[in-house]
C-alpha cells in the first residue's frame, strides 16, 4: 500500500533542512519502511515473547577490591606539562 508522507513537515519536526532531491528520496525511502512494518502487522506474534535485544544481556559484574592506585610522581610521569605536582591543561572557560 502506498503512504502519503509529507516529508517536509517531517523534516522541520526533526528540525532538517533537506533538498528537493533529499525530499524525494527520503520520501520514498520512508514509504518503504512503512509498507514493511504494515508486512509485519499481518504475522501472529501473539505466541513471541517480547525483547529488547536480539541476544539476551546479563550484568556481569565483579567484585570491588581496592587496590593501590598510583603515587604522585608515576600519575605526573607522562604528563606533557605539569606544575607544582598537578597536570597543567589549558584554560578552558573564559
Amino acid at each position: 500500500m502506498a503512504h502519503h508522507i509529507d516529508i517536509q513537515h517531517t523534516a522541520k519536526l526533526a528540525r532538517l533542512k533537506l533538498t528537493e532531491q533529499e525530499a524525494v528520496k527520503y520520501e520514498a525511502q520512508l514509504a518503504k519502511v512503512l509498507d514493511y512494518m504494515e508486512t509485519l502487522e499481518g504475522h501472529d506474534l501473539s505466541g513471541v515473547e517480547l525483547t529488547a535485544h536480539a541476544m539476551p544481556i546479563y550484568d556481569v559484574w565483579r567484585e570491588d577490591v581496592s587496590v593501590e592506585g598510583l603515587d604522585r610522581a608515576e600519575a605526573l610521569a607522562n604528563a606533557p606539562r605539569k606544575t607544582a605536582g598537578q597536570f597543567l591543561i589549558s584554560r578552558v572557560v573564559e
